[in-house]
């Protein structure tokens, strides 16, 4: 198989090189999966350079989201949910490759009508997206909701499931083309960030200027949000984009009512399991209604794994917007 194995840490993504190696071997427990489709992550930047909290052992092959088609089931069970030839996408170690091992439990079958570009992006940016909005801010219909980073992946899953639940939603984003997109991907509202006095706009887009009920946060604004956060508000800590872990002023969420709830999606599997099957049954609900869509970036094409650093970069310099994902042929008879 072709694969991008890391041997020792890199400095950036322009780094990584495709190379050859014997086609995986899976265990008894593990299918055995043609990637034909990779998706890229912030963690994968982190993780060819040795600064992210989970390090495999060098050396190891980067990515960890794909879809593909499976080429054989695990010889340890009698009845394996999936058979050979099922299309399939989910999230193991060793993503950027032509082949991958991985277990059931990590695995889905790629929704009715998509594609395996589409489907690439699903497994870490969905249930995020509708656990923080469900289990943990309890939305309901008629609540505005603002979505910070809202062009990124995880931001327009968020952004459509918000709309599905009926409510009404307050993007933000960084430039001209992000605005656009996120509208075009449902947002009622979008604002710049980075124009001074955005959270007094957010405010005077809800009813009566009270402020937003949901805060979904990605980045690290808490702080800020809580200048536009409702009495009563919910604001879900996803992560640190910007770098920068904050120091709340408690004050404010004392006097608002606030709640301020963290959301670890990858933890769930282990610490809910039931959790996973209730958030992916919803999922699949709101894409059979045609209220969920994929978030490829499309503004250019990334095809073979020699372009899977040239997509890494342009990610962690900000360039791109949704799910940034690379073809992967499988041979001159492959159709992706």
């Amino acid at each position: 198989m072709r694969a991008i194995q890391v041997k020792e840490y890199v400095k950036g993504p322009e780094d990584l090189t495709v190379t050859t190696l014997p086609d995986p071997t899976p265990s008894p427990d593990t299918y055995l999966i043609a990637i034909h489709a990779t998706a890229t992550n912030f963690f994968d930047l982190l993780q060819i350079r040795g600064k992210y909290q989970h390090q495999p052992p060098l050396p190891w092959i980067s990515g960890a989201e794909f879809a593909g088609v499976v080429l054989s089931t695990p010889s340890a069970k009698t009845s394996p949910k999936f058979k050979k030839g099922d299309r399939v996408f989910g999230s193991s170690q060793g993503g950027y490759a032509t082949q991958v091992c991985a277990r059931e439990e990590s695995l889905m079958p790629v929704p009715p009508g998509w594609g395996f570009l589409e489907a690439a992006g699903l497994m870490v940016t969905a249930p995020t997206s509708y656990a923080a909005l469900v289990n943990r801010a309890n939305i309901q219909k008629g609540d505005h909701v603002l979505v910070h980073a809202a062009a990124g992946g995880v931001g327009l899953a968020t952004v459509q499931i918000a709309k599905a639940f009926g409510a009404t939603v307050i993007a933000t984003a960084g430039s001209s083309r992000k605005l656009e997109v996120v509208r075009r991907f449902g947002a009622d509202h979008a604002i710049d960030y980075n124009k001074e006095g955005w959270a007094e706009e957010v405010k005077q887009l809800t009813p009566k200027g009270k402020g937003v009920d949901i805060v979904f946060d990605p980045v690290g604004m808490v702080n800020a949000s809580l200048k536009c956060t409702a009495w009563g508000g919910r604001i879900v800590i996803i992560g640190f984009t910007s770098g920068n872990i904050e120091k709340v002023a408690m004050n404010k969420v004392l006097l608002k009512n606030i709640s301020l709830v963290g959301l670890h999606w990858g933890t769930y599997s282990k610490e809910e399991p039931e959790t996973v099957a209730e958030v992916w049954k919803g999922l699949f609900q709101l894409m059979k209604e045609g209220n969920f869509k994929g978030t490829v970036y499309t503004d250019r094409e990334f095809l073979g794994l020699e372009q899977v650093g040239m997509a890494l970069g342009m990610l962690g310099r900000r360039e791109t917007w949704g799910k940034v994902v690379v073809s992967v042929p499988q041979g001159t008879g492959s159709k992706l």
